[in-house]
């Protein structure tokens, strides 16, 4: 199953430079994750019982190759629980992404609120890439969840104009 990617802009930054270069390095990396080696991997990580760490180790080497560093320790020094850490951060000019990836919890546990949540609050990012399942089975017996849909549907509430936070741009990537 390749990997699909549903980009979501704020008007006021959608046809400027900053959005043209973070919608680029999603474009790469999503490249990337349909190369067939790499959508092998992903479908091993994502097998009922496996963690979004084995997600993260199939294309670990490339985000670094990108660009992000894995764990950055001091985005959120400024507050209070200054232990928040982004599964990955790149800087982008004066602002920056952070990526988070998920599995088992993105939905049951609300993870993907809580990743736009701390993207929100990093003074250091206004972009967030999150990837998640497109399908989930937490056992071999469940019937799948769709989370990638699902994620998609309630991330768009933030996109309308009324609703903007300090998150300019969202990529969901469903693997």
């Amino acid at each position: 199953m390749a990997v699909v990617m549903r980009a979501f802009v704020q008007q006021n930054v959608a046809d400027g430079a900053e959005w043209a270069t973070v919608h680029g390095v999603a474009e790469k990396l999503l490249a990337h994750l349909n190369e067939p080696e790499a959508l092998e991997q992903l479908a091993i990580a994502n097998m009922p019982g496996q963690s979004s760490a084995l997600v993260q180790a199939t294309f670990a080497e490339f985000a670094r190759d990108l660009g992000f560093v894995d764990e950055s320790k001091g985005l959120f020094d400024s507050y209070e629980n200054r232990a928040l850490r982004p599964d990955y951060y790149l800087p982008v000019g004066a602002t920056g992404i952070l990526l988070e990836v998920e599995r088992g919890k993105t939905t049951i546990n609300n993870m993907d609120l809580l990743d736009f949540w701390k993207c929100h609050l990093c003074e250091h990012a206004n972009y967030l890439f999150l990837m998640v399942p497109q399908e989930l089975r937490q056992n071999a017996t469940m019937s799948p969840r769709r989370e990638f849909n699902t994620v998609v549907k309630r991330m768009a509430s933030f996109f309308v104009p009324r609703n903007y936070t300090n998150v300019r741009g969202l990529c969901v990537f469903g693997y």
